[in-house]
């Protein structure tokens, strides 16, 4: 739900990371989450979910461009960085913290639009 709303918002923007996109990683994130927690009966139960972050951030890296000066596709990085985030939270039954960190970025994303170059 949440995360398709930030997907939205990035499809709309043009962006490459829209609907489709935050969905999966969405729920990729919560289906490790639950195996990491539930799939193994020993060891430390946060060892893949601590690798989900690291995997996101190289996932985020791929929509960062640098055009001289200019660089674009942080918001998009930094979206896909969050809905594995909500995942990770939705995969623990963390509900609340999931609804709150998905309406807190669309406030974000929406009521705080990007700087426009002046020059």
């Amino acid at each position: 739900g949440q995360r398709a709303m930030i997907g939205f918002e990035r499809r709309q923007a043009e962006k490459p990371a829209g609907v489709r996109t935050l969905a999966l990683v969405s729920m990729g994130s919560a289906m490790f989450t639950l195996v990491s927690g539930f799939g193994y009966g020993f060891g430390d139960p946060s060892r893949i979910a601590a690798q989900v972050v690291t995997g996101i951030g190289f996932l985020g890296a791929g929509t960062i461009l640098r055009i001289g000066a200019n660089v674009r596709g942080l918001t998009t990085a930094a979206s896909i960085w969050l809905v594995a985030g909500v995942g990770m939270a939705v995969g623990t039954g963390m509900y609340i913290v999931s609804v709150v960190g998905a309406v807190l970025a669309l406030v974000i994303i929406h009521f705080f639009p990007r700087r426009r170059d002046t020059s």
